[in-house]
């Protein structure tokens, strides 16, 4: 456990007052700016008008079951596919573990959307029809099941190594132990992981419109952008909200709860137990099934339209992609500005309200896109705000805590005792910044870039309802297309798409093997 002279607040070479105020300011501005949108939407509904009054409607209410029923399907049985490849992939040892646990990383290269289109496609062409509740539930979860799985090894891997040592002695098998002793222990990460992917469920629009389930997320934008009903749109934002808020309540207690269990070393080699015989083989079945779904889904459809590759202009792609690119590029300097911002000040500031004010920056990933676009709609559109500076806006908002995490981690890792050092020998909070802080946390900077840039590219709730006219991205057109019926035409963006995800994906391959 961290103590007081060794957690990030307690910095040993903290800035002179004056800049300690400038730097405080910072943190004030960035957490202001990530929380006027929504306190306009919140005042939007409260005293907006529109012509729907304060009243969800029967679309309202049906709405809000779909997302339910989503959030609950996606979350049971991602929770049971993630836990049980996490478990197989911590303590058991088969032929090929390694390289399918790195496996598991490669469905969240591929955004639901993407999914959905390339699948009602593929199947169209075999007379068959992927639609509905069921079809948006599997492929919620295979899009999303790997923050399960990330959570729930990293809490095999170093959780309950004694008392699975002991259950082993005793003669009880890789799943008795399993049951009787890992999962109790681990249900704090497994929910946790739950509760992030159903964050995603909640924000989804693409896959839940080309399936035709109704969802808050989709609703959002048609009382906005069809029915003209800016009041009743912001009434179902924060009926989002409030089951995010719930999830984001979930997700921190049973986080909290899961560091109570983290007693032990890394020293898992001695206590795994081998699989052999067809034991291993249904081990490799149950961790190869899923990414290889996921991989196959598209590889399918590109194989079965392959030809319309040849037939769409490379100008009009290479337009698309400058503009998700270019607004990628903006999006990952701002927000890694912001997040340094925001860990910097959280390590050398004890102040309460600067930990809060850090912390409530980081809360964006958690809302769903369309609810903060609507947000800054209501926010910036009387300003004459432009939409490329909304959507910037937008972007920096929602993925602040992806830059932020990696950023938190790298520095309490840096002991306080090397800025004591430091500033013994006359340097300076600045020089302790740039030659000392920047070089530690190279890596974290630049896989939290690379994420956040990958996730700008993908975004597709933003990017819909705040982008110019006649201003298409990658996503934007891919979901277009689809919803056109046109998807083999979507073909060569959602290609570009799914090879930066992929690449963000391998990013995160290193984390796997330091829980190895």
């Amino acid at each position: 456990m961290q103590t007081a002279a060794t957690s990030p607040a307690a910095a040993s070479a903290p800035p002179p007052r004056a800049s300690r105020w400038i730097l405080v300011g910072g943190v004030v501005l960035v957490s202001l700016l990530a929380l006027a949108p929504l306190l306009s939407l919140l005042g939007g509904a409260l005293f907006g008008e529109g012509p729907g009054g304060l009243a969800l409607g029967v679309d309202g209410v049906e709405q809000m079951r779909g997302t339910l029923l989503l959030v609950a399907g996606e979350g049971f049985i991602g929770a049971i596919l993630g836990t049980a490849i996490g478990w197989l992939t911590a303590v058991c040892r088969f032929p090929g573990r390694r390289w399918l646990r790195i496996a598991q990383l490669v469905p969240m290269a591929f955004p639901a959307y993407l999914l959905a289109a390339s699948l009602i496609d593929w199947a169209s062409y075999r007379g068959l029809r992927i639609h509905g509740l069921g079809w948006a539930v599997l492929l919620l979860t295979l899009a999303n099941y790997s923050y399960v799985f990330l959570l729930s090894t990293e809490s095999f891997s170093v959780s309950g190594r004694r008392l699975l040592e002991a259950s082993r002695s005793l003669g009880v098998g890789p799943w008795p132990s399993f049951f009787r002793v890992a999962l109790p222990i681990a249900l704090p990460s497994i929910g946790a992981g739950v509760a992030l992917s159903a964050m995603e469920v909640v924000n989804e629009l693409g896959a839940v419109r080309l399936l035709g389930v109704p969802s808050l997320s989709a609703g959002i934008l048609d009382r906005w952008q069809v029915d003209g009903n800016p009041q009743g749109a912001a009434l179902l934002s924060l009926a989002a909200l409030a089951i995010v808020a719930l999830l984001i309540t979930g997700e921190r207690l049973l986080r909290q709860r899961s560091r109570r269990w983290n007693l032990e070393g890394r020293d898992a080699a001695e206590h795994v137990w081998q699989l052999r015989g067809w034991r291993a083989l249904l081990a490799q079945l149950v961790t190869a099934l899923p990414p290889l779904c996921a991989l196959a889904i598209p590889v399918l459809w590109v194989q079965q339209g392959w030809q319309a590759l040849a037939a769409e202009s490379i100008g009009e792609l290479a337009q698309l992609a400058s503009r998700s690119l270019g607004l990628a590029l903006l999006a990952t300097g701002l927000t890694g500005m912001g997040a340094l911002l925001l860990a910097i000040c959280r390590r050398w500031s004890p102040q309460p309200f600067v930990q809060q004010l850090s912390f409530l920056a980081g809360l964006g990933y958690a809302i769903p896109g369309s609810v903060l676009a609507l947000g800054l709609i209501v926010l910036g559109g009387p300003l004459g705000f432009s939409p490329v500076l909304l959507l910037l806006w937008g972007y920096g908002d929602r993925f602040m805590a992806v830059s932020k995490q990696g950023l938190d981690a790298g520095l309490e890792r840096i002991p306080p005792s090397i800025d004591e050092t430091a500033a013994s020998l006359g340097c300076n909070w600045q020089g302790v910044l740039r030659r000392i802080h920047l070089p530690l946390l190279r890596g974290p900077l630049l896989v939290g870039s690379l994420l956040v840039f990958v996730d700008v590219v993908k975004e597709l709730p933003i990017t819909l309802a705040l982008r110019p006219f006649d201003f298409d991205t990658l996503a934007v057109r891919v979901f277009q297309y689809a919803s056109d019926e046109r998807v083999g035409a979507a073909m060569a963006p959602a290609l570009l798409i799914m090879a930066l995800g992929l690449v963000a994906a391998l990013a995160l391959v290193p984390t796997l093997e330091r829980r190895d």
